[in-house]
Order: structure tokens, then sequence, then C-alpha cells
């Protein structure tokens, strides 16, 4: 049927005076043009009508699926197909010439198949999107599976095109492959690391997108923005990114803070030197003056009572401070300081509280503060661990204790004065 009316008007354009070799090569450029103008006019068409209609109906729905599949472009993409068809099945009826109508037809093959990798590849996005919807890709990314998932999908076209241009089997195209195994290993080296990295972060529940990790050898310190197959996105706190490679979060040491983040409190571990010379037993005075204090009294109370007992019962000769038990400043500073934190409202009282002692140097003895603050928003855990330490070197002279202080020339010049 087209062959008749082509025939037809062909006759005619000869009927108007034109010479039979003319009039076919002006027959043939009618029909390019007709073969274009259908081909526009059809790819408008279905945009304008069926993906019209499609938009309008996602966006009256209240499934939020079909929303990602617009967005992603995938019937957008999908009806630019239909002209590539048209042009390949009807090429042959305007040219008279094999050899260009073989080329036309195989641009037009490659162009389909292209086409089709992007749908294919907008279908993917938005099956990931509709993945990040759900709460579990919190915890489970899997955008490095997807890109591999896309590189399995690119190589699978190349191998496909190259195939169809060189009028080869894929499976035998794929044969020869083999041996290009090696090259092909060393290229992909990163990926392929990454490949194996992604799978182990996944598995072992690692790292995920939100998390603070701190990795000195990288310089990185802070959230975690995206993992992908070959690389790791971390915003640090000076608002700079630094980009990781995804292996080497496994083939090297970081720290994640996930789990204080999830805890019920942030560890103030804290210390401050305590001038050895500066320690001693209490005396009446003393004791007079720090009952007075309000979180310490039960405290001196309970424990004089508990002395006196002991050195009555072993008949404690009270002339040497070296017999029996007494009760030192140091000691009872930190007793203070452990009543004085459990008071406050910002430290958890059901995790580790402590003041301790550590190991005397020669820069004195470390009072080191242990214990967890309910609030791990580092602006006010910081301020919280701020206040302690005020509180502490504001009120130590009450106990005649002294911080230990390195000795500055200018000390040497206020004391000869």
């Amino acid at each position: 049927m087209i062959t008749k009316y082509l025939d037809s008007l062909q006759l005619f354009l000869e009927s108007l005076g034109i010479a039979p070799a003319q009039a076919a090569q002006l027959h043939s450029l009618i029909v390019i043009g007709i073969i274009l103008l259908l081909s526009i006019v059809i790819d408008v068409a279905l945009k304008k009508t069926i993906v019209a209609s499609i938009r309008s109906y996602v966006r009256r729905s209240e499934n939020e699926w079909d929303d990602i599949f617009l967005e992603n472009r995938v019937f957008n993409r999908l009806a630019h197909i239909a002209p590539a068809l048209l042009i390949y099945y009807t090429i042959h009826y305007s040219l008279d010439m094999p050899i260009l109508v073989a080329i036309i037809k195989k641009i037009s093959v490659i162009y389909i198949i292209i086409i089709s990798l992007l749908v294919t590849n907008s279908f993917i996005n938005s099956l990931h999107d509709i993945y990040l919807r759900f709460p579990i890709s919190q915890d489970k990314p899997i955008k490095g599976y997807v890109q591999v998932l896309k590189l399995f999908l690119y190589m699978a076209t190349a191998i496909i095109l190259i195939a169809y241009l060189t009028g080869t089997r894929p499976y035998t195209l794929l044969a020869g492959l083999g041996a290009l195994a090696a090259v092909i290993l060393l290229i992909f080296k990163d990926t392929i690391l990454g490949l194996v990295a992604s799978i182990q972060i996944s598995v072992n529940d690692m790292v995920k997108p939100g998390d603070w990790i701190e990795m000195p050898a990288r310089q990185a310190d802070g959230n975690v923005l995206e993992i992908t197959l070959n690389t790791v996105k971390v915003q640090n706190f000076d608002n700079t990114i630094s980009t990781l490679p995804t292996y080497a979060l496994v083939s090297e040491s970081f720290t994640n803070w996930r789990g204080m983040q999830e805890s019920a409190g942030r560890r103030i571990k804290r210390a401050v030197n305590i001038d050895m010379k500066s320690v001693k037993f209490l005396d009446d005075e003393m004791i007079q003056r720090l009952s007075k204090i309000m979180i310490l009294k039960p405290y001196m109370d309970e424990r004089l009572e508990e002395i006196r007992k002991y050195n009555e019962y072993h008949q404690v000769d009270p002339t040497s401070p070296a017999n029996g038990r007494r009760m030192t400043n140091l000691g009872t500073f930190r007793k203070y300081l452990e009543a004085y934190i459990a008071q406050l409202p910002q430290i958890n009282k059901d995790l580790t509280l402590m003041v301790r002692q550590k190991d005397p140097t020669d820069k004195g003895i470390p009072l080191e503060i242990y214990c967890f603050s309910t609030d791990k928003g580092f602006v006010n855990y910081e301020s919280i661990q701020s206040d302690i330490f005020d509180h502490l070197l504001a009120v130590i002279s009450e106990f005649d204790l002294r911080v230990f202080q390195s000795v500055k020339g200018e000390d040497f010049f206020q004391n000869r004065v």
C-alpha cells in the first residue's frame, strides 16, 4: 500500500515535467521530509497526550511512587523510542541506496539502545528513591549496590553496541574479553575494592549516613553525608567536606560516635592536677568550716562518727596525726565533688559517676572527674563540662588545696617584690 502511494508520488512529479532522475531525487527528499515530520509529530504528540495524561493522573494520585517515576523522567525518555522506530521501519521507502539505508538503520538502533539504557537508568533511580522513603534505608544504604547495578548495565549496553556494530554475537565478544580480565581488574581496582567494602560496611553496620565519625589519618571529623561505591563524603565540623575511599573504612581504623549518640549520656572525663604539697589532714578548724557546706555535711557527720568509733575501739593516741584514722583535705574534696556533680540535673545518675585519683606525677596528683552528661549536643556538652571545672577551680581553696601550675619568670619577680 505504501509503495503504491510512493510510486504515484514519483509519477506525479514526472507528470509535472521533471526529469525521471531529478524526480527520483526530489521524491526521496520529500519522503525523508515526511518521515522526519512524522517523527517530530509523534514525539510531540506522545508528550502532549500520553505523557501529559500520565502526569495529570500522577498529580491527582495519592500514591507517592508514581510521582517518583515522573520526577525521574521515565515516561518522557520512553516516549523518545517511538520516533526512532518510525525512522527504522520507513527509511527504506525514501532511499534507493542500500548502504545509506543500512547506516541510518544502524544509527536508529544505536539510538534506541541508548534511550533504553536511559529509561532503565531512570527506572533504577526511581526504585532507589522509593527505597529511601523507608526507615530501613537510614541503617542499610544501598547506593553502592545501585551503582554496581548501573555499572553492569553500562557494561552490558557497551557490549551490545559493540556486538551490533561489528556483527558478532554478544557472548562471543564476552569470551574474547576474558583475555582482558587482568587489565579490567587493574582499571576497576578501586571499584572492586569499594564494592567489597560496601558489602562489609552494610553487613557489619559499621557506618551509615548521619553518623559522626572521626578518622585523623584522613583529616575527617564530622557527619557522614553519603556512602557510594567508591567514596564516603564527610562534612567536617568546620563545614569542609572530606572525601574518603570506601575501602579505607575497612582497611583503616576510625571512630564512630553513633554509640554515644544513641546512648543515655556523653562521657565527661577530665582531670586537674593537685599540688601534692597542699595535701594534709583536717584540723578542728577545717572540720568545723567544711561541715557548714550543705551537700558535704552528711558525709562529714557520718565519716567523723565512723573515725571516732574506730579510734576509740583501738585506743589511738591522738597526740600524733599519724596514729589512727583521720580525714584529709584531698579525700574530703573528692567526696565533695562527687556530691556536687550528683546534684546537677544535667548529669545522668544511672551511668558511672566518680571522682578518682590517678597515679601521681612530677606535675602533681591528677584528680579526674568521670561522669556522663545527659545533653550530648556539642555546645551544651562543653558548657556543662566547663561549668563543673569552673566551680572546681573556684572552690578548691576552701579545702586548702592548690592546683599545680608551672612556675613562670614573673612569679619569681613577684616573690622578690
